[in-house]
């Protein structure tokens, strides 16, 4: 026999969590699609055009054992025709029920409306064979009024370009906690093995002194002690360090805002053996002080040992 979505029990158990849960409703061509791809971007599992009446089932699924979805990013818009009605009930339901959530109302002017349904020469969802898109936008506006009202965020985006909406997203919804919504590789390579093609930043770190030189660090690597004590008790690695992280400490911000979550940074020496594995290890043990989520990689740290 079938459950009534409406008997569920409102906790699962086994685990008290609640999702972080966020609704995103408004009007048709205002930035709707750009706003939940800015939320899958920062870490959301998100679902566009989910009926109103499903909202509560998949909170409820995000609760089971051993589920790591955390954080939920749903579009509800009047695309689900009859289905849309239902949204006012549900917001009531989850309210009375205790499931936090926000709710983000998209709007813009009419004149730009329709300019953007004429560019992209779509049809507005409320339009039928004969009706305008002013009309279509006029309907959904006085559909909408009751949802807008009860909106946590309400967001203009007619004098927003894309990367203005995200930027706003970002310092409306991630401001505490944003650093942790990007993911940074930092990696050590050997030039002479060739750049990582996918690094967005390359740091040349040759102009170091080399432990190679000395033969009894030579057949060792960065991630031992005497060569982090060679590499980091120079005067001149210092200075290096002091700026470089200052540099990247000014970076990884600006990359956010503009929409990116995942960063590879790559420091090179010679080899990829001693100098590039320390400050490797270094600037990772920095990004995640400032709240990244930072994973480490050292690609030719073995080749030159192999060669000895």
């Amino acid at each position: 026999m079938d459950e009534n979505p409406a008997d569920m029990p409102e906790t699962v158990p086994g685990d008290t969590r609640m999702p972080e849960l966020v609704i995103i409703t408004g009007m048709s061509g205002a930035g709707r699609s750009e706003t939940i791809h800015t939320f899958e971007d920062l870490g959301y599992f998100c679902i566009d055009n989910l009926p109103p009446s499903l909202i509560r089932q998949l909170v409820d699924l995000t609760r089971l054992p051993g589920n790591r979805i955390r954080r939920l990013a749903i579009v509800c818009d009047v695309r689900g025709k009859e289905f849309f009605d239902e949204l006012a009930g549900e917001l009531k339901r989850l309210e009375d029920s205790g499931v936090p959530f926000r709710l983000v109302f998209l709007e813009a002017a009419d004149d730009v409306l329709v300019r953007r349904f004429k560019e992209t020469r779509r049809r507005h969802p409320l339009c039928d064979e004969t009706g305008s898109v002013t009309e279509g936008i006029r309907d959904e506006r006085e559909a909408l009024a009751g949802i807008r009202s009860r909106a946590d965020v309400v967001i203009d985006t007619s004098e927003l370009k894309p990367q203005d909406l995200r930027h706003v997203l970002k310092e409306r919804f991630f401001t505490d906690n944003l650093a942790s919504t990007l993911a940074i590789t930092v990696s050590s390579f050997g030039f002479k093995y060739g750049v990582p093609a996918d690094a967005d930043i390359v740091m040349d770190v040759r102009f170091l002194p080399n432990p190679y030189y000395d033969h009894e660090l030579r057949d060792l690597t960065g991630l031992e002690e005497r060569v982090r004590a060679f590499v980091l008790g120079r005067d001149e690695t210092s200075d290096f360090l002091r700026k470089w992280l200052d540099l990247l400490g000014t970076l990884a911000p600006g990359y956010l805002m503009e929409g990116k979550s995942h960063l590879a940074v790559a420091l090179g020496c010679t080899g990829g053996m001693h100098r590039s594995v320390v400050l490797a290890e270094e600037t990772a043990t920095y990004l995640r002080g400032l709240g990244y989520s930072v994973a480490t990689s050292h690609r030719d740290i073995g080749r030159d040992r192999e060669r000895l």
